[in-house]
């Protein structure tokens, strides 16, 4: 749900991507109608003819039942999916510019800065507090709920040898390997370490061992799932000494455990060994509990990362906390996703003009081989960034945390990669956060050599940094927050302790040049509190356990005191 909006200055409100209008029989269909700070011109015959529609049902008492299909028809009018031009009828731009085709960032950031310059250096100790612990409840893990502690005082005969390749950056290869143990164990099958493809986007030819500890991995398994480096080499050799002789079963994606004991399990008692390639999101969410409980003990006991990851990463924490005296030894961790990638797929615009077009389109090319250029396919930048489909830059995350109450003392940890013209996107985000840090400021030259040019263990390091960190802050999706939240949920008593902004309304805001600062603030601080009060959430049949450990890897203790400044090092 969206709180009331406050935004004053005639700004309209960011609750809902939906156009509202009085109700006016005497509507001249050929004339425009204005809300908020658009106006929307119906030009053609399609056009009036839905309106009409819309506006005959909504003067009907049965209004109540087309509801849903007001909705759906005004997010479809709005987003321009009907070829509607929305225009702006003031705020800057050149002409009658579409919400959200300019990116109108730098222009609120120029008007804002003096105010926030103004709040510099305030008494204020936002990070002591950011968290209300009255919203809370108190949940520890407890895999030993579904999954016995001691296990099996010896394990039964294996049914035969699991394979399975692991694709994808270092998150993506976690849910593989857990879901590998999961699989294995419901098939009573013999593991073999996981096998990483050579992924085209992330270029990383780590293989398991540099990236996690291995023999932790098999030692924390022991007594419940057997795990192994390699195949005995009789069996090997049975498949010529080569492994991509085994059968390689094509899993759907999502599949049920019952499938694996009907369709895979034949074929490993038959054959002694199966591989499944790929594996990612091959198993289905919901599984029997003992299956789930194995899921909980890889992601979140036996999957550490190696030695010379664990060494630099909790080095790192450490100069982090010592750096974040002014916060009490806390500060807030950003995962920012402007890498030139990024920005390409997304198929937003920024203020780049034709140079940045043209990279863009380079990009494109290289990556998604014609994707893009598909007959029909139609990019609608302005409609992607008012959907809160754009990546935040840099900029628009400061002037969000700094909205928030975060002010110029906050010690700020940015975890990313290649950030697209890091010179000019940056500079904003280090004015309003001088104390910011990366593992590139963190760590030197030397201590960072070894990890350079695998992309995986660079993120191995950013995810350790963060997952310490007293407020994360994720502005894309994808794997990396998905498995850290979940990491974080099972780290603090299950709150996420984590600011998961909306974007829709952020980009209204970010459209918005002449906002007032305390409107701006207004909007932010309730966006704060609605990431503390969906800081604690339960997992659903269709979401993921690695971002919802609660119920099944965790038990609610209502009476435990906070342990907050207990933080179990798992680096």
């Amino acid at each position: 749900m969206h709180g009331l909006s406050r935004l004053g200055n005639g700004v309209s409100p960011p609750s809902s991507p939906r156009f509202r209008h009085a109700r006016n029989k005497n509507t001249d269909l050929s004339a425009s109608f204005t809300s908020g700070n658009c106006q929307v011109k119906l030009q053609n015959f399609a056009e009036k003819l839905g309106f009409m529609i819309v506006s005959a049902v909504y003067r009907r008492r049965g209004v109540l039942l087309f509801a849903p299909l007001l909705y759906i028809s005004g997010m479809l009018l709005y987003m321009g999916a009907l070829g509607f031009d929305a225009s702006r009828t003031s705020g800057g731009g050149t002409g009658l510019d579409p919400i959200g085709s300019v990116y109108r960032s730098p222009q609120v950031f120029e008007k804002l800065w003096p105010l926030m310059e103004a709040e510099n250096n305030g008494s204020s100790n936002l990070l002591t507090n950011v968290w209300n612990p009255k919203l809370h409840q108190v949940w520890k893990p407890c895999i030993a709920h579904t999954v016995s502690q001691e296990g099996f005082a010896e394990l039964p005969k294996s049914n035969g040898y699991l394979i399975i390749e692991a694709n994808g950056g270092l998150n993506q290869q976690r849910l593989s390997i857990c879901d590998a143990v999961a699989v294995a164990g419901l098939l009573n099958a013999t593991l073999v370490i996981p096998i990483f493809h050579l992924n085209s986007v992330w270029r990383d030819s780590s293989k398991f061992c540099d990236i996690f500890d291995e023999d932790f991995f098999i030692y924390a398994l022991r007594n419940h799932v057997k795990v192994v480096r390699e195949l005995p080499k009789e069996l090997l050799l049975k498949f010529d000494n080569n492994i991509s002789s085994i059968v390689n079963l094509r899993v759907k994606a999502w599949s049920s455990p019952t499938y694996y004991l009907l369709k895979v399990l034949p074929k490993l008692k038959e054959l002694g060994a199966v591989r499944i390639a790929p594996f990612s999101n091959r198993l289905a969410h919901s599984v029997p509990p003992n299956i789930q409980g194995l899921r909980c003990l890889c992601n979140f006991e036996a999957l550490r990362f190696s030695e010379p990851i664990r060494m630099l990463a909790a080095k790192m924490v450490d100069r982090m906390v010592k750096k974040s005296s002014k916060t009490s030894g806390r500060y807030v961790s950003v995962h920012i996703r402007f890498e030139e990638d990024m920005v390409a797929f997304s198929c937003c615009t920024y203020d780049g003009g034709e140079e940045e077009k043209h990279e863009m389109d380079i990009a494109r090319e290289r990556s998604w081989r014609g994707k893009f250029r598909r007959r029909g396919r139609v990019i609608r930048p302005g409609a992607n960034r008012v959907d809160g489909k754009c990546p935040l830059t840099p900029l628009e995350v400061g002037m969000m945390l700094r909205g928030m109450g975060f002010d110029n003392n906050t010690s700020l940890y940015v975890a990313a990669g290649k950030i697209y013209k890091a010179e000019k996107y940056m500079t904003p985000l280090k004015q309003m956060f001088p104390r910011l840090e990366s593992k590139d400021t963190l760590a030197s030259t030397e201590e960072l050599a070894p990890f350079e040019g695998h992309s995986s263990r660079l993120a191995a390091l950013d995810y350790t940094v963060c997952l310490y960190s007293e407020a994360f802050v994720t502005t894309q999706g994808g794997n990396f927050p998905h498995f850290l939240v979940g990491h974080r949920r099972y780290l603090y008593e299950g709150h996420a302790k984590t600011i998961k902004p909306d974007k829709r309304k952020l980009a209204l805001l970010f459209d918005s040049p002449d906002i007032r600062w305390n409107d701006f603030k207004s909007q932010l601080q309730d966006m704060l509190h609605h990431s503390d009060t969906k800081g604690v959430e339960f997992k659903k049949p269709s979401s993921s356990l690695y971002t919802f450990p609660m119920p099944d890897c965790m038990c609610k203790h209502a009476d435990v005191k906070s342990a907050s400044g207990n933080r179990r090092r798992l680096v």
